[in-house]
């Protein structure tokens, strides 16, 4: 992602970071919703993000979409530096001039382009009104991101933020729910109405607290991403169910083999893999649990049943 400097140049008059506050709207700046530009106008929500994120001076923040500064203004108030990555070149044409010839020129990096298809750079504290199209992916790089951060605070799509701090049982409570918890503690600490933003959305929003666990779960993530893929198909049916599908057995027949053979392993004439599902899923009790209800232990459990007889998911 390429790297663009705040000019050098200073001004004749006096001019402050907050000057530029409202110039977009001023210039009648159009906003990209293709980009999911929903400024975040409500300075008392700027505010409370930024204290619930306990920012220390030596942090480096990383943001997402500034769009037209007001989070990066108060962010570089407080902190070392602020990294901001934005998609949209008159965004960062706005967030140069709202900087330049001011004390935070120096402390802001603004890399241009689309953080999805980029590495992310080293930052303590990530702090974002984020683009709702790219939650989703979003959540999981920086959770896979080393070294660890401390912590992030991120504006979301309100049915979104509920899917990620869902508890089993809840109606929101999904694969995204236990994968996200799997990796980090989510905490739901703010609501945020639609008129607090311009140009408004067409939905509720939700600010959460992300906190990855250091260290993280020992387990093989390609192994548990394949089992709950198979869960949550229809978490509300029983695993029973769900393992009796031939799409299912003859995925884990296929990998038995594969594991058979790296291993020098015979296969009996009479192995059955749909008869040894029933047997594992048996074994503690999980024929008629539905994924719904399972927490993150359960997946632990029932993962290690079937990798301890062999049955691999990836």
């Amino acid at each position: 992602m390429p790297k663009v400097k705040s000019e050098k140049k200073f001004r004749n008059h006096k001019q402050t970071a907050s000057s530029t506050t409202g110039a977009a709207a001023q210039q009648g700046l159009r906003f990209n919703k293709d980009f999911g530009q929903h400024i975040l106008k409500n300075p008392l929500i700027v505010t409370s993000m930024i204290e619930k994120a306990a920012l220390q001076p030596t942090d480096t923040v990383l943001e997402i979409g500034p769009g037209t500064g007001n989070m990066t203004i108060k962010l570089l108030e407080k902190v070392k530096k602020v990294i901001a990555c934005e998609v949209d070149p008159r965004m960062v044409a706005e967030l140069q001039k709202r900087v330049q010839g001011t004390p935070f020129q120096n402390k802001l990096e603004i890399r241009v382009g689309d953080v999805l298809k980029n590495d992310l750079p080293f930052f303590d504290v990530c702090v974002a009104n984020m683009p709702y199209q790219i939650s989703s992916p979003f959540v999981f790089k920086i959770l896979m991101h080393r070294p660890f951060f401390k912590c992030a605070i991120l504006m979301f799509q309100r049915e979104f933020a509920l899917r990620l701090t869902a508890k089993p049982g809840d109606k929101l409570y999904c694969r995204l729910s236990l994968n996200t918890q799997l990796l980090a503690r989510v905490d739901h600490i703010m609501k945020v109405g639609k008129n607090n933003f311009r140009p408004p959305p067409k939905v509720e929003s939700s600010v959460v607290r992300i906190e990855p666990k250091n260290p993280p779960p020992p387990i093989n993530y390609q192994e548990w991403d394949g089992l709950t893929r198979i869960a949550f198909n229809r978490k509300n049916k029983t695993l029973g169910s769900e393992f009796k599908s031939s799409n299912v057995l003859n995925l884990l027949e296929k990998n038995y083999k594969i594991h058979c053979s790296l291993n020098n392993k015979p296969i009996p004439d009479s192995f059955d893999m749909k008869t040894k599902v029933e047997e594992i899923l048996t074994k503690n009790n999980f024929q008629e649990k539905r994924a719904r209800m399972m927490d993150i232990d359960d997946f632990l459990q029932l993962l290690h049943d079937f990798n301890s007889e062999g049955i691999h998911f990836s």
